[in-house]
C-alpha cells in the first residue's frame, strides 16, 4: 500500500474489528475539509485553502492581499511555534482570524468572489472523494465536516453543490458570514472557529447535528493536522479510528524529495497521533475501502 502507513498494525486491527462488528448503524465520519477532503497540491502548486487562493489571486484588491500577507507573517510563526504555551497560541489565532475577517468585510468580500474561485477549479477534491461521498450517502452514514476554513460554510457548500454531492447526510460546521441583499459580507457569525479551538467546538452545541450522531459512537476521524484530533472533544465515543493526511514535509508525487517540500521530519509525529497516515497528497481510496468493509 504505497503512501499508506499504519502506525501500530495490531492496535489498528483491534479497533477496526470492533467498529466493523458493530456495523453501519453505529458509525459516523468526522472530518476536516481543507487539505483533508481536498488536495494540498493542484498541478504541483500548493493550494492550501480557498481563502489563500482569494488572498493571492487579486480577487478583491492588492491592498487586501498586502494586509492579509502582513497578518500571515505576524501570526503564522506563532501558530507553528510549539514552545509558546497553547493558551497564548489560541489567543493569537483568535486575533488573527478576527482581524482577517474584519479585513475581508472592509475590503468588500462578496459571495461572487467565492463562487468565482470554486468555478476556476483552483481547489479540487482528492481523487476518490466523490465515490466516498456517494457511498456514505447510499448507506446513510453521517458525514460531519468540522472546518476552520476562512470562507467556511459558503465555500464548502459551493464545492459540494458544484459536483452535485451536497447530500442530506453531510453536515457542515464552519465559519459563516452574514450577507446583505446584494451579496456583500457584512458580519461573521460567532463563535469563530480557527485551527486551534476545534476542541472548543463541541458537537453538542449543534443539537440538530448531534441528534443524528449521538448514538453512533464508532467514529472515523479524518484530518491533516494535530488540531484536527480535537474535533472529537466532548463526544462520548466507543471506538475512534484516526486517519491523518500528511501533505507537508513529505514530497508530493512528482516533486523531488530534496526540494523545499521534501523531508520526512513530521512523519513520526503523525504516526504517534494517527492510526493511519496517508502521505504524498494521495487519494481517498484507502478511506473508501475502509467504509465499504462496513457492509
Amino acid at each position: 500500500m504505497e503512501n499508506i502507513i499504519i502506525s501500530n498494525p495490531k492496535e489498528f486491527e483491534e479497533k477496526k474489528k470492533k467498529i466493523l462488528k458493530q456495523g453501519i448503524n453505529n458509525f459516523h465520519v468526522l472530518t476536516d475539509f481543507d487539505r483533508t477532503l481536498t488536495k494540498a497540491f493542484v498541478n504541483k502548486k500548493k493550494t492550501p485553502s480557498v481563502i489563500s487562493v482569494l488572498r493571492d489571486g487579486n480577487y478583491i484588491s492588492k491592498q487586501y492581499a498586502k494586509k492579509a500577507h502582513e497578518l500571515f507573517d505576524k501570526y503564522h510563526p506563532i501558530e507553528n511555534d510549539s514552545s509558546i504555551p497553547l493558551k497564548e497560541r489560541k489567543k493569537a489565532m483568535h486575533s488573527w482570524w478576527s482581524e482577517h475577517f474584519e479585513l475581508l468585510i472592509k475590503s468588500g468580500l462578496k459571495k461572487s468572489h467565492i463562487e468565482k474561485i470554486i468555478k476556476e477549479d483552483k481547489i479540487q477534491f482528492r481523487k476518490g472523494a466523490f465515490e466516498f461521498f456517494d457511498y456514505l450517502n447510499e448507506k446513510q452514514i453521517p458525514l460531519i465536516i468540522l472546518s476552520s476554513a476562512g470562507l467556511g460554510t459558503e465555500s464548502i457548500s459551493l464545492m459540494l453543490e458544484k459536483y452535485k454531492k451536497n447530500y442530506k447526510n453531510i453536515h457542515i460546521i464552519s465559519n459563516e458570514y452574514i450577507w446583505d441583499e446584494k451579496g456583500n459580507a457584512i458580519e461573521i457569525k460567532k463563535p469563530i472557529i480557527h485551527c486551534m479551538n476545534k476542541d472548543e467546538t463541541i458537537l453538542k452545541d449543534f443539537p440538530e447535528i448531534y441528534e443524528k450522531i449521538k448514538n453512533k459512537k464508532n467514529v472515523l476521524l479524518l484530518g491533516d493536522s494535530d488540531g484536527d484530533l480535537e474535533m472529537i472533544t466532548g463526544f462520548d465515543y466507543d471506538n475512534l479510528l484516526k486517519i491523518g493526511f500528511l501533505n507537508d514535509k513529505v514530497a508530493p508525487l512528482g516533486v523531488p524529495q530534496d526540494s523545499e517540500l521534501g523531508g520526512k521530519e513530521n512523519l513520526e509525529r503523525y504516526k504517534e497521533n494517527f492510526d493511519v497516515v496517508i502521505t504524498n497528497d494521495s487519494n481517498m481510496n484507502y478511506v473508501l475501502e475502509f467504509v465499504r468493509e462496513m457492509s
